[in-house]
């Protein structure tokens, strides 16, 4: 928790939450006059405070203010839409007939529409993912200030500094659509960042840490980001090149969840219709071995996607995505589904709270027990580029981390390549740790794929 001076600052968000319901009536009562089948509106208004400091001087300290009106009428099965930041009442009506006038010259759309009514979300409630921190600029320019003085004092090796930052902001959304469904959510998130430079010339190596949460008090203390930062850089130091092989490849937690991203990217509908993935016709198929589980918890309290309607108002639901290995079902709003066929997941705008279950070989082990685990082979703890085709599943991406042997660290290495694809990476999967990265939405451990090939020194 950051030891943070209380500030008596009055909590406007219902009030605000109630400007933006009555404005969104008063859109959906414009798009009816105006002869609209149906009609939806979304309504947003964010509120942050950011500041970067490098090398103990302050670089930027940004606050912000945003709002967002969306209007999308359907006459038939034409649809259109249009947006405004204005709440002016001319502005607003202006946007109304811009949305229509748009629907005037589109071609019907049979899988256009609200999603059905009677999967509106009658449940509403929030899930304690509100927590504002009344922050001001001069506490955080400390904060980031302490943040990268830990890190900086920890080691004489660390003579540089890609810098820290601070942020805090909040966000309030309503959607409301002609079915007669409104619904309002809020949330909070904020984050401490700090990233260092250690060594000289060519040897030099950059890493860091950071720290995000709903709540202030769930942030880690501002040493001990600055602390590990340090940490994590003076472990890249002297970094040395591999053999190129087939090789086991470990996946640190912060880089597991790009292999749980890619898994979504390929079950989400728009891909799917489009038949731009390597996962088309997969419901059903055993995908990742008999152990493995991915479960989506939209009700999780504190979670950081946690909601009971999805971005159509249709409610959400705790459901798996893959069980036994299997995957059960994809990732689809209304639209989506009507192109496929099948029926709405409530997942439009996205997963909620995806958790992988840890298991497979080393069950409930963390990530020491992991690479005691795997005995020789890749710890991979950070992933660049974007070689990853989605049509196909081939996956090749620069990757930088450290060498196991015997069960342990032996030392650091970079400027590697690995490479697969992804069905076999994920019917390879031998491991989910139990060290789970709280930072995202997708929660899992570091994973263990069983082979890979890895390109360094021929």
């Amino acid at each position: 928790m950051i030891d943070s001076p209380a500030t008596n600052l009055r909590d406007d968000s219902q009030a605000r939450l109630d400007v933006l319901a009555g404005l969104s009536q008063r859109l959906l009562a414009r798009a009816r006059a105006r002869g609209a089948t149906q009609a939806e509106v979304s309504c947003s208004e964010d509120r942050g405070l950011s500041v970067n400091v490098r090398m103990g001087a302050v670089e930027t300290v940004e606050s912000t203010r945003d709002r967002s009106i969306g209007v999308t009428v359907y006459f038939g099965q034409r649809k259109g839409s249009a947006s405004t930041a204005d709440l002016r009442e001319d502005s607003l009506e202006a946007t109304v007939d811009q949305a229509c006038a748009i629907a005037e010259f589109t071609e019907d759309d049979p899988a256009a529409g609200l999603a059905d009514p009677a999967l509106m979300a009658t449940a509403l409630r929030e899930f304690d993912t509100w927590h504002p921190w009344a922050l001001e600029a001069d506490r955080a320019i400390d904060i980031a200030l302490a943040c990268e003085a830990a890190g900086r004092e920890v080691d004489a090796r660390i003579g540089n500094s890609d810098g820290a930052s601070v942020g805090t902001s909040e966000s309030l959304v309503v959607y409301a659509n002609s079915h007669g469904f409104l619904g309002r959510e809020r949330d909070t998130h904020h984050s401490i960042s700090c990233a260092l430079i250690a060594g000289r010339g060519e040897q030099m190596q950059r890493d860091g840490w950071y720290s995000s949460a709903l709540a202030e008090s769930d942030l880690e203390t501002p040493a001990a980001i600055g602390r590990r930062a340090a940490q994590r850089t003076l472990a890249r130091l002297a970094p040395r090149q591999i053999a190129t092989g087939q090789y086991p490849v470990l996946f640190a937690a912060e880089t597991a969840r790009s292999l749980i991203g890619h898994l979504i990217g390929a079950v989400s509908g728009g891909a799917l219709y489009r038949r731009a993935s390597f996962l088309v016709d997969s419901a059903g198929q055993q995908l990742f071995p008999a152990w493995f589980s991915a479960i989506e918890r939209p009700w999780m309290a504190r979670g950081l996607r946690s909601a009971a309607f999805d971005g159509e108002g249709v409610a959400t639901r705790e459901s798996a995505l893959v069980e036994d290995g299997v995957l059960q079902r994809y990732v689809l709003g209304s639209y989506s589904a009507r192109k496929l066929g099948l029926r709405t997941t409530a997942n439009a705008g996205g997963v909620y709270n995806l958790e992988i279950g840890a298991g497979g070989a080393a069950a409930g082990a963390d990530l020491d027990a992991l690479l005691r685990g795997m005995e020789r082979g890749l710890l991979v703890t950070e992933l660049m580029g974007q070689g990853v085709n989605g049509i196909t599943g081939d996956y090749s991406r620069g990757a930088a981390g450290f060498w196991v042997e015997n069960g342990e660290i032996a030392y650091p290495v970079d400027g590697v390549t690995i490479a697969g694809n992804l069905k076999a990476m994920f019917r390879d999967i031998e491991a989910v740790g139990s060290d789970v990265d709280p930072r995202s939405h997708l929660r899992t451990g570091s994973i263990l794929v069983g082979r890979m090939t890895v390109a360094g020194e021929d």
